[in-house]
């Protein structure tokens, strides 16, 4: 399909693409499709862009392609080639392609109002399951084959991305050249409740070190989750604020500066007095500025898809048992996470039934997610025999306190791809590629390692 647009960005060159794709997969492969032509079926629209240096214009570049976050996260839209951290360092080398996962961003976005036009919870179920790795990972691949002429392209998977690294080398080898993934390698055999049974104890451990690094924060937190538990505090939405949400407030602490804007967010949080709860009472009112900032923390309008798909996004295949929610359960497991207990423990990346029952984005997907909660036949996105097998260079940075992604799950899992490895450390947190160090380092050991050799010249 012929480029949307072009135009220049502050150090960048970007061209928009937009291609069809079939909506399900099932039934017919990239490779088929093509050279046959895509199935007469339901397509949609898969959005990427392109970017490089101004002076590389026209050039034959190496390609890397983004494998974004979240799940249901849009790529990066760029100001300037600093304004992601890991952007300066890959236009070093490479033309980078920056999709929008289906689903996400210019990619066909899904909503409630969207997934509403699908038909019933039934309906609206099943089209959320092509919203997932197999399906994300086929539109990549076709997109390679159709848009870049079969070029081997290099991976670089950021988080849910690392996820898709792997369905990828699971399926499709031939068309990675060598991978880098950041803060994302799932565990195989992948289980939602072994996840959330390694991250509820870092959760804890996550809030704790916030409150030592902030002690008036922990009494602020109690004083404003005391106030939410009499019920009648609401959001400029119009939904309620509980303390059950107001623990998700701590879904940001594996980052480098979370608990500085939990801090900042916290600071101004009462109507009266000085800001201390000393000053604020027993029942203070909370302030508007307060309720937006949280607001704005919580809402779910530019990716309706995060918390709809997080447990699923483990789901490899035909499952031994649903999931029903499976941080629902874990959370249930820990008294110290009880709402009414103190200190207050905040939660990380975790999707509860009330969500779908609180926030009114997410209210009217509740019938579909629940029927998700049910089912146990789900694509196949993880071939261990062919992952054991593996002969793409994949060089993995493990944040060592992530988490979000258990570094010891991440490392046992590594010690059974092939051609892999690890760079574990604990200088940086979940969002570590965002800087200007990481994608660097990575980098250097596998080209000294010799592994970049054919993602270079390709």
């Amino acid at each position: 399909m012929p480029k949307l647009a072009s135009y220049y960005l502050p150090g960048l060159y970007v061209e928009d693409h937009s291609v069809e794709v079939p909506l399900d997969w099932r039934g017919t492969e990239p490779e088929r499709a093509a050279t046959d032509g895509l199935p007469a079926d339901e397509r949609i629209h898969v959005f990427y862009r392109t970017v490089c240096t101004p002076e590389n214009v026209g050039r034959d570049l190496p390609l890397l392609v983004f494998l974004q976050g979240s799940p249901g996260g849009q790529g990066p839209r760029l100001l300037s080639p600093t304004s992601d951290g890991w952007i300066a360092e890959a236009i070093k080398h490479f033309r980078v392609v920056l999709p929008d996962q289906r689903g996400t961003g210019r990619s066909e976005h899904a909503s409630a109002k969207s997934i509403a036009r699908r038909g019933d919870a039934r309906a609206q179920a099943d089209y959320l399951k092509r919203l997932l790795a197999r399906s994300i990972v086929r539109d990549l691949e076709y997109i390679r084959l159709t848009e870049f002429g079969g070029r081997a392209w290099t991976t670089l998977g950021q988080s849910y991305g690392g996820f898709l690294t792997l369905t990828y080398l699971s399926f499709y080898p031939q068309g990675i050249a060598a991978s880098f993934t950041c803060g994302g390698i799932p565990h195989v055999p992948a289980s939602a409740a072994d996840v959330y049974a390694h991250t509820f104890p870092r959760m804890a451990a996550k809030t704790r070190a916030y409150y030592a690094r902030y002690p008036e924060d922990e009494d602020r937190m109690a004083a404003v989750a005391d106030r939410l538990a009499t019920g009648d505090v609401t959001l400029p939405d119009g939904s309620p604020l509980t303390p059950r949400r107001l623990q998700t407030l701590g879904g940001g602490l594996g980052m480098k500066p979370a608990p500085e804007r939990l801090h900042n967010l916290l600071d101004t949080a009462f109507e009266t007095g000085d800001g201390s709860p000393a000053c604020a009472g027993s029942m203070p009112e909370l302030t508007d500025g307060f309720l937006m900032a949280a607001l704005q923390n919580l809402t779910t309008a530019g990716n309706p898809l995060y918390w709809t798909l997080q447990e699923f996004i483990y789901a490899n295949g035909t499952l031994d048992a649903p999931i029903r929610w499976a941080a629902e359960h874990e959370y249930a497991r820990h008294p110290e996470f009880n709402a009414a207990a103190r200190p207050l423990m905040l939660t990380g990346e975790a999707a509860f039934p009330f969500m779908f029952e609180d926030d009114p984005l997410l209210a009217p997907l509740k019938p579909a997610v629940d029927l998700l909660m049910e089912d146990t036949e789900f694509d196949e996105i993880y071939d261990e025999r062919q992952l054991a097998a593996n002969e793409v260079p994949l060089q993995a940075a493990v944040y060592f306190d992530d988490l979000y992604v258990d570094s010891g799950l991440q490392l046992d899992m590594l010690s059974r791809v092939a051609t892999s490895h690890a760079w574990v450390t604990n200088e940086f947190e979940h969002d570590g590629l965002h800087g200007s160090v990481v994608l660097a380092h990575l980098f250097e050991e596998a080209l000294g390692r010799g592994d970049l050799e054919r993602a270079l010249r390709s």
